[in-house]
């Protein structure tokens, strides 16, 4: 039976996600970038495959995955100590069978396991935050879903059965609920349940679509991007949905709404000077503060732990590269310099920052120091070395 609509573009959304850390892969970009410790990990794809990476003290970082052909999406556990990623390592190049897992690594790219090990897809994986439990998305019951794990791969369990696509975003910082995207009434619209499973409610009940939600640190509000106006903005509603506010109100895109530590900003992505840059709003206040100013696209934000600074992803050097600034937009400093392709940084509790890298068909994942130094690769099918 042909796909509806709904499912069609949940779909769409979910390959777009899935693919998102590999922007420019045909010119050999990086990709990517979250944070452990004090230090960053990230995707590249570097020797023809997608891998994990750390940085190191030197100039090189230390490739931590080696898989053809990608790892990637490397999110740090709330302790710093570990660093979950889905990857596929089982792909078909004949008919292009993908059989994307989850695993799990140490920072530095040791005690490497595959929590999922199914011939399904399985993906997004997000930490609890006691570091206990891993809720991400499978279709292994034929239909894309929500589940969730204990950190060892153990216990799985579903949690939705809607019939529509369903893509978890994350736990409330409390972890009493998970939140997710669905597609099940026809558009897709954000959702929150137990962590069993259990009391699952609508949060958002809008004409358009409603995606890339994120908890407040608090846990009291929501921020997501909406075009239930005809135009794609940044809202901000409470943890229940409720009192939904425009933050941006403009003509064109507004996307990615990411949270400053204190909850008191949103860094979002605005194509409202016609071209992709990244800004800071002040909730309270709606002081407006630019932070790129690019000819070439700036994207995916990502806060240190400290709200101090902002990483995210420039192509003004024709590939897409790791960037950090201050919050104000002073300082910008280049932290990846080669022609493969950068994307997703994310910090860790510390200070460090992981992405992914992809290059001639291969992505993998990277970390980095803070300050920029010790880059290394943390997925590799060989011991951990500094990237060449």
């Amino acid at each position: 039976m042909e796909p509806g609509p709904v499912k069609r573009l949940a779909f769409a959304l979910l390959i777009l996600a899935l693919s998102a850390t590999v922007l420019g892969s045909c010119s050999g970009d990086d990709g990517d970038t979250k944070t452990l410790g004090n230090r960053l990990t990230f995707v590249a794809r570097r020797v023809g495959e997608y891998d994990v990476y750390l940085p190191t003290n030197g100039i090189h970082p230390l490739e931590l995955t080696r898989s053809l052909p990608w790892d990637g999406f490397p999110v740090w556990s709330p302790d710093g100590a570990l660093i979950a990623f889905y990857a596929d390592r089982n792909f078909n190049i004949q008919d292009r069978d993908d059989n994307l897992e989850i695993y799990v690594m140490s920072q530095d790219g040791s005690s490497m396991s595959n929590l999922t090990n199914t011939a399904a897809n399985d993906a997004f994986p997000y930490w609890s935050p006691d570091g206990s439990s891993i809720a991400f998305y499978s279709d292994r019951d034929g239909n894309g879903e929500v589940y969730i794990m204990k950190a060892d791969g153990s216990e799985v369990r579903r949690l939705t059965d809607s019939g529509e696509v369903d893509i978890p975003f994350g736990f409330s910082p409390d972890g009493s609920r998970l939140g997710f995207i669905s597609g099940r009434t026809g558009r897709l619209q954000i959702y929150s349940m137990r962590a069993d499973g259990s009391d699952v409610k609508r949060l958002t009940d809008s004409p358009g679509n409603d995606l890339s939600p994120a908890w407040s640190p608090d846990g009291s509000h929501i921020a997501f991007e909406s075009d239930r106006d005809g135009n794609a903005d940044i809202y901000v509603a409470n943890a229940d949905g409720s009192n939904p506010i425009n933050e941006s109100v403009r003509p064109l895109r507004d996307g990615n709404p990411t949270w400053s530590p204190d909850g008191r900003r949103l860094a979002f992505v605005s194509e409202r000077d016609g071209n992709a840059e990244i800004y800071v709003t002040d909730i309270e206040f709606s002081i407006l503060t630019r932070v790129t100013s690019q000819p070439r696209e700036d994207s995916q934000p990502s806060w240190s732990p400290d709200g101090a600074r902002l990483a995210f992803v420039s192509h003004r050097d024709l590939t897409p590269e790791i960037y950090v600034a201050n919050a104000d937009g002073s300082g910008q400093t280049r932290f990846t310099i080669n022609e493969d392709v950068e994307a997703g940084p994310q910090w860790s509790s510390g200070s460090k920052l992981a992405f992914e890298e992809s290059d001639q068909g291969r992505r993998d994942v990277y970390v980095v120091n803070a300050d920029g130094s010790g880059l290394v690769r943390l997925t590799n099918d060989q011991a951990p070395v500094a990237a060449q």
